[in-house]
């Protein structure tokens, strides 16, 4: 959500810190259970020495009249009526909670006349100030009392038009600096990103103000923008619910993600719990199951959206679960793993998290008598759909799986025991439909235009010009796309192309972090290129045809780019797909569009589409979804609403009960949506191609009551068939904030079931839930075609589109043999893999260098002892100093000013027979005359005839008499750890031969690192033989001197660089220049 309250204790710290000397400093403190009192009393002398007033900080309104202020105390009156209360019980309302957290501050001995009332607030169009000069607990209703100073969003604050509004009341000896106060008041509220500050009682005397009672809210959105100002902020849960830390587990994890996954437990005991995918899904399936009397036994609210990958769902599941297993009931419980139809989340991959989680929690299930009901549809749904019933058929427990042909909220009165279980429906085949060719009419579907005034209509006493002659989109629509999105590009060309348009409707793409470039696209069986420009004012220039930009940029980068858009005239329209941005910049960008007379969709929206026309993005889902709700051609019923997922749900909906989609817009979830219900809906009045009227409203804000006037006032005429989901939050016992950020009841008008009475009363058709909004639509439809209001718009065949490969494969349609294989590395998943082990493990379990070479050269989890001589290889072929071939060829590279990998390749190059090579070589001569059975004698007998050196025997300064040292403690390390050394014992047998000829024929480390090597893989048991000299013949062993010579050839490199050395010239006298004689 974006706007969330906070302590008071919080806000008056934060007002301390900004309010410089405007006001008196408020000095508080925090006190709850954990609070140590003795060092609390240290840093805060003050409670010692003056009366104070202790009262709850839980979010708690009309404190003073519950009596929960206790004034003029000393600390151990503070301390006392602590103890006494806290931890109590108590009921305010219909809301039951205990107190937790405390506030105490110094006690104001003041005048009952110096108490005076402000508060600042934010709406769509900017800022209100109420002030009344009397204030206390008994102010009574401020909204009728209270001096109201308005200022637009952007404009100036005028202190002189402040104080003729608010002040007239304050004696002289008071205004000046309760004018200062108001005015920085202002200043740190839009500077702190305040939506919401109240102050009850503010002590006005006549030197200074003092802040008594404080309560605020903060727009969370602005985190990034003010997170140096505000410092660590705690935002607490309503009072009478209590914060668990599996909620805070899901908001870090939705912290850390670029989806949506929210928790809220409402009730640890209760049966129902829910896993839905959607904002506003989330809402109505909380909505079912309260309409049908079970508010108390529903458990959870909760919502996850926006592409989560399958981890992340994993979590979030694992997560309710745990949450569902802490208690049981004798009548078992349920789980509804619900949603709408998605427009871009693979479904079948977020099921796959869901799934794991059930698996590994299958006894739990059975034991906690858990019955699981599923209804999903979206990209890729038959594929989970086919995973949940199998999984289903292996759990134990009751699992009902239906897709996109039962009604969303269906699955609540079949869990519930409100209406039989229907067996699943036979879904329509229509995933690979656009892959069979089809015959039939090529004529295109026609968009219809109007060519109207723009009428100016009064609602609510408030004059809104609306430019109603302009449609938002047509067959002929140009876009262009901000933001390297091609996944949404290529639907809306795929959609272009099913409805039979002539031209793509995207024209160019803008992405400021590379070049201008071409991208490639599909139009239909036809690759074509689309320019995509580093910079607007090039793209808007080679495409005045464009008047429609689709923003995807991120909440960080879609204010400046919209305000950029805007410069440009011919952009009639932009969709904002962000979720998240500030209020303050939402509303700039909404008052320069109104001023541009630009349409704004969103944020937070998937956007919008007009069948047979034009789609925003990821509107409509992918085309088996646009098949099956017929959105390649006009109907007639148009819809609006909040949620971009609902809108999905509306095409089925609307497709199954009526003759179609005409033009669908998702306004978007934030408060303050760039175009409102009301502007949409009277396009649709006087649009004479759309014949119906949906409205799907939410909880939050008023914007449904001006669709009442208009009603009312006959400015709207069409049949209007309405509903506004968050019917529940009425009855639950805490407040509750939804998936949208606007869906937040503030008073009781504000609530979903007072706008769908008020709905109902203007004469709009109102089901009695959503799960009959269906039913009604289908009612009113036939009723308009039996009148001959509505004549059915003809089904037309659309064109075949092809299937994307990626897709296709996707789904399981076709297979191809891959380019590549590897079996020893997976980074797919959430997280990388090592041979099938999970890269924590390998980091948990300090499998080490050696445990990381046995899983990716060996594939296998090799003996501890065995990683440990991989190690001891490593160090122990570190480097051999600067004069062998291979760094000296590195020192020179380096020297010549090189880069490192350029230098690390000149030494590795240098590695072979005569320098290092030696591993492996060595390794089959000792095994083949092992496994010849020849004596050691024979061997090196054989090997002076066949004119072969001995590989692994030698060195040029080490000798009998002078042990390598690298070569001893790889001999006594294999000695005390391996099974068995039977090549070892041969090598040494030969070696015996070998020095009583010259002493320095000693078995050499890299032949002692050959022969033991092959004794470990032939008898650390994890090999059989076949395999052990299967690694040899790859050159595994020469692998493990690569690895461990390029840790010292790096080390030159860095050496060098560090000496400042310069370019290495080899002297004169160090080379014989032998030439022929002189002609």
């Amino acid at each position: 959500m974006s706007t969330k309250a906070i302590y008071e204790a919080t806000g008056k710290k934060l007002l301390n810190k900004y309010l410089d000397s405007t006001a008196a400093e408020c000095r508080c403190v925090d006190v709850d259970a954990d609070t140590n009192w003795n060092e609390l009393i240290d840093k805060n002398r003050w409670l010692e020495n003056e009366r104070l007033v202790v009262k709850p900080d839980q979010l708690i309104k009309r404190r003073g009249k519950l009596g929960l202020i206790r004034g003029d105390v000393s600390l151990q009156g503070a301390k006392d009526f602590i103890v006494e209360t806290l931890g109590k019980e108590i009921s305010i309302g219909h809301t039951t909670g205990k107190l937790k957290h405390f506030i105490i501050e110094p006690y104001l001995e003041h005048n009952k006349a110096d108490e005076m009332y402000i508060c600042i607030y934010s709406n769509r169009d900017g800022e209100i100030i109420l002030f009344h000069h009397e204030g206390g607990i008994d102010v009574g209703d401020v909204d009728s009392k209270a001096l109201k100073y308005t200022i637009v969003i952007d404009d100036a604050f005028n202190v002189n038009k402040m104080e003729e509004t608010l002040l007239k009341n304050i004696p002289a000896v008071r205004r000046s600096h309760l004018s200062a106060f108001i005015t920085k008041l202002f200043q740190v509220y839009m500077e702190l990103q305040f939506t919401y500050l109240e102050i009850n009682p503010l002590v006005v005397t006549t030197n200074t103000v003092y802040i008594l009672d404080l309560a605020s809210r903060l727009d969370q959105t602005a985190e990034y923008l003010c997170a140096s100002k505000w410092g660590q902020i705690v935002f607490p849960p309503p009072f009478g619910r209590d914060a668990f830390p599996e909620e805070a587990y899901i908001a870090e994890l939705d912290a850390k993600s670029g989806a949506s996954l929210k928790l809220t437990v409402l009730n640890p005991k209760g049966r129902v719990w829910t896993m839905v995918a959607g904002g506003g899904a989330s809402v109505i399936y909380s909505d079912t199951i309260c309409d049908m009397g079970f508010a108390s036994e529903l458990a959870n609210y909760g919502e996850y959206s926006g592409a989560p990958s399958e981890q992340q769902t994993y979590e979030y599941a694992k997560t309710i679960l745990s949450l569902i297993f802490k208690e049981k009931n004798p009548d078992g419980k349920i789980l509804i793993i619900g949603g709408g139809i998605a427009n871009f989340t693979n479904v079948a991959a977020t099921f796959k998290g869901i799934v794991k989680a059930l698996r590994e929690h299958r006894e739990h299930l059975v034991e906690h008598k858990i019955s699981i009901f599923v209804r999903r549809a979206g990209p890729n749904y038959q594929e989970g759909l086919r995973v949940m019933r199998e999984v289903g058929a292996t759990l134990g427990v009751p699992v009902h799986v239906f897709g996109a042909e039962t009604h969303m909220t269906a699955i609540v009165g079949m869990a519930l025991g409100k209406r039989p279980i229907a067996p699943p429906e036979q879904a329509e085949l229509t995933t690979a439909n656009f892959l069979l060719p089809t015959s039939g009419s090529k004529s295109e579907v026609q968009a219809v235009s109007n060519n109207g005034s723009s009428p100016t209509t009064k609602v609510n006493d408030d004059e809104r010009k609306y430019n109603l002659g302009r449609p938002l989109f047509s067959n002929t629509t140009k876009a262009i796309v901000w933001g390297m999105q091609t996944k949404a590009v290529q639907g809306m060309l795929d959609f272009d192309h099913v409805c039979r348009r002539t031209q793509p409707s995207v024209v160019a793409m803008i992405y400021p972090f590379t070049g201008d470039h071409k991208q490639k696209f599909y139009w239909g069986h036809d690759e074509i290129l689309l320019p995509c420009y580093k910079n607007m004012a090039d793209c808007m220039k080679r495409h005045p045809e464009a008047d429609v930009l689709i923003n995807f940029a991120s909440l960080r980068s879609a204010y400046e780019s919209t305000m950029e858009t805007l410069k440009y005239p011919q952009i009639r329209s932009i969709a904002i797909v962000a979720e998240g941005i500030p209020e303050q910049l939402t509303r700039r960008m909404i008052r320069l569009a109104n001023t541009n007379d630009v349409s704004l969709i969103g944020p937070a929206t998937v956007g919008g589409l007009k069948a047979g026309c034009f789609k925003i993005g990821h509107t409509g889902g992918m085309l088996d979804n646009i098949l099956m709700s017929k959105l390649y051609r006009p109907g007639s019923v148009a819809y609006v609403s909040r949620s971009g997922g609902m809108s999905n749900e509306l095409n089925n909906i609307i497709c199954r009960n009526s003759d179609g989609v005409y033009e669908g817009i998702a306004i978007g979830g934030d408060r303050y949506p760039g175009t409102t219900f009301t502007d949409h809906i009277y396009r649709y009045e006087d649009d004479p191609e759309a014949k119906l009227i949906v409205l799907l409203g939410e909880v939050g804000g008023i914007e449904e009551y001006h669709i009442c006037e208009a009603i009312k006032s006959k400015r709207i005429t069409k049949p209007l068939v309405a509903w506004c989901i968050g019917t529940c939050a009425s009855m639950f016992t805490s407040e509750v904030q939804f998936g949208h950020a606007g869906s937040h009841a503030d008073n009781d008008r504000e609530t979903a079931v007072a706008k769908n009475k008020a709905l109902r009363e203007a004469g709009a058709y109102v089901p009695n839930s959503f799960d009959e909004l269906g039913d009604l639509i289908h009612m009113v439809f036939e009723n308009l075609v039996q009148s001959g209001q509505i004549t059915p718009k003809p089904d037309v065949l659309p064109p075949s589109v092809p299937m994307d490969y990626d897709w296709a494969r996707e789904l399981g349609l076709i297979r191809k043999p891959a380019s590549f294989m590897t079996s020893i590395v997976d980074d797919r998943g959430q997280e990388l893999l090592y041979a099938g082990m999970p890269i924590t493990d390998v980091i948990k379990e300090d499998v080490g260098i050696g445990g990381v070479l046995s899983l990716l050269w060996f594939r296998k989890r090799l003996p501890k002892y065995a990683t440990e001589f991989l190690e001891m290889t490593l160090m122990v072929t570190a480097d051999h100093g600067p004069a062998v071939s291979g760094a000296h060829n590195t020192i020179v590279c380096a020297r010549a000013g090189k880069d490192l990998v350029s230098c690390l390749a000149s030494g590795l190059l240098t590695i072979g027979d005569r320098f290092g090579g030696a591993l492996d070589n060595a390794a089959k001569q000792f095994s083949e005359a092992f496994d010849a059975g020849l004596h050691p004698a024979d061997f090196v007998n054989k090997m002076r005839k066949e004119g072969k050196l001995l590989m692994g025997i030698g060195h040029r300064v080490k000798s009998l008499n002078n042990p390598d040292m690298r070569v001893v403690l790889l001999k006594q390390f294999a000695k005390q750890h391996f099974p068995a050394t039977p090549l070892l014992d041969y090598a040494l047998e030969v070696e015996k031969i070998t020095v009583s000829k010259k002493p320095n024929l000693i078995l050499n480390v890299d032949g002692c690192i050959g022969v033991v090597m092959v004794d470990l893989l032939r008898h650390c048991g994890c090999f059989t033989l076949e395999e052990a000299t299967e690694f040899i013949e790859n050159g595994a062993l020469n692998g493990l001197f690569v690895l461990g010579r390029s840790i010292g050839f790096i080390g030159h490199f860095l050496d060098q660089k560090r000496l400042r050395q310069g370019l290495y010239r080899h002297p004169w006298d160090d080379i014989s220049y032998i030439l022929p004689e002189a002609m």
